[in-house]
């Protein structure tokens, strides 16, 4: 290996390692930014997780929220159970 081949390689690592910095730079700066202007374009959500337990370390329980009912799901080797259609109790009130 002479010393063209040798400069090329830590010039290649100086330049990706730079790049990797500005990217860091720029997600630093524009990021938050970004993200309140695509969940302000999203609206409301209709789903939402309210709830999971760790039953085992191969199966989960989690109770989703959909608009206005609930479903328990059970989650785990390598399959799904979902409990038939419950209406959801209503949400409390937040006060801002």
């Amino acid at each position: 290996m002479n010393f063209l081949d040798l400069a090329r390689a830590v010039f290649g690592l100086a330049f990706t390692l730079g790049i990797i910095g500005l990217a860091a730079w720029a997600a630093r700066r524009y990021a938050p930014q970004l993200m309140a202007r695509i969940s302000a374009e999203r609206g409301e959500r209709r789903l939402r997780v309210v709830e999971t337990l760790v039953l085992d370390p191969a199966r989960r329980l989690v109770l989703v929220r959909i608009d206005d009912e609930e479903r328990l799901i059970l989650l785990g080797e390598g399959r799904e159970l979902i409990e038939p259609r419950q209406p959801a109790p209503p949400l409390p009130e937040i006060d801002a």
